[in-house]
């Protein structure tokens, strides 16, 4: 299998995809697209990047081309024996899922006042109102999944896909500094502690193209 990626240290879809191809223990190859580079918005019509519509992460296995953080997990959720993302408990099930849906598709304020950068931290950060909600409703989540299925994750004892979904969000709350409940907040730190998180942050260390719109 080869994955896709952008790069690391802006690319908060690229890291849901990563951390999906890690969690799943099966073997893969990372490209990184530069999708900063002036030649991108010929190459993002090309290929896989146009069957994906231009965005990553892309994951490619065999003839198969997989895009969407979603669609990911469950490609990978099925070819690594279906115990690796989910849990088995109904209820928990139920939860998890239902929140990495809801992180796909929504909490828009969240991502355009606060977009990604793993590698900055700006204390004293002032949250637009509609970001502010955003924060909430992730609080609330967190604090629910926590409380009914006995954490250390959202959806139990094990880090799946709902943590993966909301990893990058874990990310920028801790860059912005952005206040949380103690039960949300001990959740972020353990997020931003999990060996393959952790592993994404020191690769980003080293890249050295800068966007001068998320550096601030």
């Amino acid at each position: 299998m080869k994955l896709i990626i952008a790069n690391r240290r802006y690319s908060s879809w690229s890291l849901r995809g990563w951390l999906a191809a890690k969690q799943s223990g099966l073997p893969f190859q990372e490209e990184m697209a530069d999708i900063y580079a002036p030649d991108w918005q010929s190459r993002r019509a090309e290929g896989v990047f146009a069957q994906a519509n231009g965005k990553v992460p892309i994951l490619i296995d065999g003839e198969s081309v997989i895009w969407n953080a979603l669609a990911i997990i469950d490609w990978l959720d099925r070819k690594s024996g279906g115990t690796r993302f989910w849990p088995a408990d109904g209820p928990a099930r139920a939860f998890a899922t239902s929140a990495a849906a809801e992180m796909q598709a929504g909490f828009l304020a969240l991502r355009q006042n606060c977009p990604m950068n793993c590698m900055r931290h700006y204390p004293g950060w002032t949250l637009a109102p509609e970001a502010g909600a955003d924060v909430a409703r992730v609080d609330q989540l967190w604090q629910t999944g926590l409380a009914s299925f006995g954490g250390p994750w959202l959806g139990g004892n094990q880090w799946g896909g709902a943590d993966i979904l909301f990893a990058p969000v874990a990310s920028r709350l801790t860059t912005y500094d952005v206040k949380l409940s103690p039960a949300a907040d001990a959740y972020r730190k353990r997020v931003m502690a999990h060996p393959h998180v952790a592993d994404w942050v020191n690769a980003a260390a080293s890249e050295t193209r800068l966007q001068p719109t998320y550096e601030y």
